[in-house]
């Protein structure tokens, strides 16, 4: 088994500019898939509200549903380091709010850090709360998916100038609050590569060109996600379609008589089959 990823170790990856790879997962055999890969990072989103729970966006998600995926997570994995993320309304009130929801995905989900979106002057709170909690926080700026609405909708940020320079000004806020380690998403490469020097803390990027490392879902790069993805995915299988070919034949098989076959069925005896008929008389007769 390899050694257990940690903050220092991914700060040693940044400074030996050695990739750091991240996958967001959301059950046990997504999981332990990511764990045999020897992935560094995995992210329960709470985009998990859409590609595992059926909703149509993320924050209608609630904490003990995450609690339930990230618990599942951690049971999958035992070296790569697990980020939760915190879902909508779980901060938003107060910094002691904040705090503690992270406990909870500390302590009932066995998450190694939280993921909190945004970096406003309130997310710069709770960031600065939570970890001096002694919890590590990733933060995450560019698209924020929990306000998207306030962006403008799922798009590109930092495409003009005064998203470019809030991406600066964000980027190194949450550092200086005590992010351990920052995601951004989708933010031209260019704009990345302006504030990625300046960022002491790993830089996991996503549809943001090249950074310290990439995140990108599970189900996005096997294939399983049905329906048009974003423009930065890239699927390196395509799991979904063999998944419904391989229902499909069971449907088939079953409708036709076909399984199950001989030799998925247990073994009897003639007095357990005599047992069951005498008892079945018994019981009819009277």
């Amino acid at each position: 088994m390899r050694a257990q990823v940690t903050l220092q170790r991914l700060a040693e990856m940044k400074e030996r500019r050695e990739p750091i790879v991240m996958v967001t997962a959301y059950d046990y055999p997504s999981a332990r898939t990511a764990e045999q890969a020897e992935v560094d990072m995995v992210l329960v989103g709470d985009s998990g509200a859409q590609v595992v729970l059926g909703h149509d966006s993320t924050v209608a998600v609630t904490v003990d549903e995450m609690l339930v995926l990230a618990g599942a997570v951690r049971r999958g994995v035992q070296s790569a380091f697990v980020v939760a993320d915190l879902p909508f309304g779980s901060t938003e009130v107060s910094d002691e709010q904040a705090i503690a929801t992270a406990v909870r995905f500390v302590k009932e989900a066995g998450a190694d850090a939280v993921k909190l979106e945004g970096g406003g002057e309130a997310r710069l709170s709770r960031i600065r709360a939570i970890a001096d909690a002694g919890i590590p926080v990733v933060a995450h700026v560019g698209l924020t998916p929990q306000t998207a609405v306030a962006l403008g909708g799922l798009r590109a940020q930092g495409r003009t100038a005064d998203s470019a320079a809030r991406l600066v000004r964000e980027a190194l806020a949450v550092q200086d609050a005590g992010a351990s380690v920052l995601v951004i998403e989708a933010v031209p490469a260019e704009v990345t590569a302006v504030v990625l020097p300046a960022l002491e803390i790993p830089v996991i990027g996503i549809g943001a060109g090249s950074a310290d490392g990439q995140v990108l879902v599970l189900h996005d790069l096997l294939g399983i996600t049905e329906g048009r993805t974003a423009a930065f995915v890239k699927r390196y299988g395509s799991i979904g379609p063999d998944m419904v070919s391989a229902v499909q034949a069971y449907a088939g098989e079953v409708r036709g008589g076909v399984f199950p076959g001989p030799e998925h069925v247990y073994a009897s005896t003639d007095e357990a089959v005599a047992a069951a008929r005498a008892e079945l008389e018994a019981r009819t007769s009277d």
